[in-house]
């Protein structure tokens, strides 16, 4: 965050002499943190600032932006701040320099008060407009206009170009990239800020299903715990509802697992192409499908399997493959799911579905990963020591976990994770990325307590501490490194 305010500070001082007004405008996260330290240099630098902080200053959670305010508070003479708790009105600014500090990344979904009146009075601005990593309103991945958007002179994004500002470059304006001290590493491997780019946001006036249907299908005579452990992982990722899909005895075993669950009882012992019109519904109704665990490899399931992917196919829904999904697949000759797949091998899967074993010098492995997921259209999660996640064109590491989830069942777990962040909206690879992060970090938190004598469902308890607390990545992620 320093680093990131300095390299705007710096942009805006080679442009603009000493004495010239700015105003930053700020919002409370850590965009608005950035636009804190933008501040603090610009009046080290000489400037005339004023900063506007969107909302309320006891609101602020995350600690370095509080670290960053508190510094500021403490230059009531170099810089003028105003908190707009009430935002029913909020001014345009007639300084030279206007910052826009109020939304970063990670942001979806419409524009509300009071941030869209803050767009509209930087827009009214007569002064020289610089937009903080992103322009207020713009999908960094996507490009999408989110109702209404900042239009920005310059745009100083950080660390490397993001997709979506390039396909928005109308509101940008002279577009420059700030190295800001980031490693490779970090570009490489998972880490907090995968799971913080996820987390979606939850309104006061939230309501049920608004987080998401997902609907697993599997389990069989011989493995009822494999789909349960998937539900009750997706709900511990947030998702509101989980539907079970499962043959009658097997369902019936599920639904006595947690009173959490809801089935869907099939009739017959396995899953079989007869379900496809039971079946249907679900899918319609479901925000993604995980496929294939406990399902078994009978002649009848593998049928079903193909039969189910048409249909999830005609729907266009997300969808997971795992275990016996995949290997009901076989070998995958072509595109099928254009980036609205994960599949989730491990090694021996890999091979039955590539037709090649995956090297085990990770450079070699990553490029074997890359292009299968390339050919066939879709993102694939290979597990092991480290986990490879790549969608044809990006690759990341995971290097979370340890020998104690060689336990049965911890794949069920990243299923249900990748999945519940599936059916919230998150996009597939970033899914993937940090599905596959939260469950080595949970398998890490209990392996810390309870040593190499891990159960599955002991990673359920320590979903939310891996999602919810920064430091626990950070104590985690350092302890893998060293």
């Amino acid at each position: 965050m320093e680093n990131a305010g300095h390299a705007v500070s710096s942009e805006i001082s080679s442009r603009f002499g000493v004495g010239s007004s700015a105003v930053v405008y700020c919002g409370m996260g850590r965009n608005g943190g950035d636009g804190m330290v933008v501040a603090r240099h610009l009046a080290g630098q000489g400037f005339n600032v004023n900063l506007k902080l969107i909302g309320n200053s006891k609101m602020i959670t995350d600690p370095i932006v509080i670290q960053n305010w508190l510094a500021l508070k403490a230059m009531p003479i170099s810089v003028n701040v105003e908190e707009y708790r009430d935002s029913s009105y909020i001014s345009e600014s007639s300084s030279d320099v206007v910052v826009d500090a109020v939304l970063g990344t990670g942001v979806k979904g419409k524009l509300r008060q009071p941030i869209l009146r803050v767009v509209q009075a930087i827009n009214r601005s007569r002064g020289f407009k610089v937009a903080v990593d992103v322009p207020t309103g713009v999908n960094s991945d996507t490009g999408e206009v989110l109702g209404d958007v900042v239009h920005a002179n310059l745009t100083i994004t950080f660390h490397a170009m993001k997709e979506g500002l390039v396909k928005a470059k109308d509101y940008c304006g002279e577009l420059k990239v700030a190295p800001i001290g980031i490693p490779p590493e970090a570009s490489i491997f998972s880490g907090p800020g995968d799971v913080e780019a996820v987390r979606v946001h939850r309104s006061p006036e939230a309501h049920k299903g608004q987080f998401g249907r997902l609907l697993v299908i599997g389990g069989s005579e011989t493995y009822s715990g494999a789909p349960a452990l998937v539900a009750l992982a997706a709900y511990r990722a947030g998702t509101d509802l989980v539907f079970v899909a499962a043959p009658e005895e097997t369902a019936q075993a599920v639904a006595a697992f947690s009173p959490n669950l809801i089935t869907i009882k099939l009739p017959g012992e396995n899953l079989a192409p007869s379900h496809i019109r039971i079946l249907s519904d679900q899918i319609a109704n479901a925000n993604a499908i995980v496929i294939g665990p406990g399902l078994g490899t009978s002649k009848a399931s593998v049928s079903a399997v193909h039969k189910i992917l048409l249909t999830i196919k005609s729907y266009n829904k997300p969808v997971l493959l795992d275990a016996d999904g995949l290997r009901a697949l076989g070998l995958v000759k072509k595109r099928f799911f254009e980036g609205s797949a994960v599949l989730t091998p491990h090694a021996g899967e890999f091979q039955v579905i590539s037709g090649k074993s995956p090297s085990r010098d990770l450079t070699s492995c990553s490029n074997e990963v890359r292009s299968f997921a390339e050919k066939v259209g879709s993102i694939v999660l290979l597990k092991g020591h480290t986990d490879v996640i790549s969608d044809g064109d990006r690759v990341k590491f995971n290097a979370t976990g340890n020998p104690g989830m060689t336990v049965g069942g911890t794949g069920d777990i990243l299923s249900g994770l990748v999945g519940g962040l599936m059916a919230q909206g998150v996009e597939c690879y970033r899914a993937a990325v940090a599905g596959a992060f939260v469950n080595g970090c949970a398998g890490d938190l209990a392996q810390e307590q309870l040593g190499y004598h891990l159960t599955s469902t002991d990673l359920l308890d320590q979903i939310p501490t891996a999602m919810n607390d920064p430091m626990c990545h950070k104590t985690i992620r350092q302890k893998r490194l060293t």
